[in-house]
């Protein structure tokens, strides 16, 4: 009950205020990135070599979990990574951060959706650590051992969509929420 109450309070509690130029600033940037994003249909963005990075962490973590979790733990670890930070940000009433965050979580879905797009052609690279003739396509292997290889473009489109919309949606959320906790032009970020 104690959590909840502390909760209740954490949602109730008001974002530290922005200067009203980094709220510009960020929304540029935001829709920069949505542009950037865009003109690469679905292909390779800048900051999926981080993404990539996580991805291969989360394998080796919870690959000590057995082979099923450590398969799936590519994808697990690379989304949890940009939610958890986005929790730390929500405490801390950043909302820049806050925002940041989920909008880079949801961005996660394209680099995830174009994996499983990939499952049963099997065209993109593999990357791993360790043994490069051990890389197994992740989503092949998880498609297959749910019996959903034949239907993973249609997964994955899905997955693609809800990713922009959830990008979209964040950068709306911002700029909604930045409106009500905006400091003067004057301020420090």
């Amino acid at each position: 009950m104690h959590i909840l109450n502390h909760a209740q309070e954490l949602i109730g509690e008001d974002w530290q205020p922005l200067a009203r130029w980094s709220v510009w600033a960020w929304i540029v940037f935001y829709l920069a990135f949505l542009g950037y994003a865009f003109a690469q249909h679905g292909g390779y963005l800048f900051v999926d070599s981080a993404n990539l990075v996580v991805h291969e962490g989360g394998h080796l973590l919870f690959g000590w979990f057995g082979p099923t979790l450590g398969i799936w733990g590519g994808t697990i670890l690379q989304w949890l990574v940009p939610l958890l930070l986005t929790g730390y940000f929500v405490f801390q009433r950043q909302l820049a951060g806050t925002a940041f965050c989920v909008f880079f979580f949801f961005e996660n879905w394209l680099y995830t959706a174009s994996y499983m797009a990939d499952a049963r052609a099997m065209n993109l690279p593999l990357v791993t650590v360790g043994d490069p003739d051990m890389a197994e396509h992740d989503w092949n292997y998880i498609f297959s051992s749910l019996g959903l290889l034949q239907h993973d473009t249609q997964i994955a489109a899905l997955v693609r969509l809800l990713g922009w919309c959830g990008m979209m949606a964040t950068v709306a959320w911002f700029a909604w929420r930045s409106a009500n906790t905006a400091e003067s032009p004057t301020s420090v970020v």
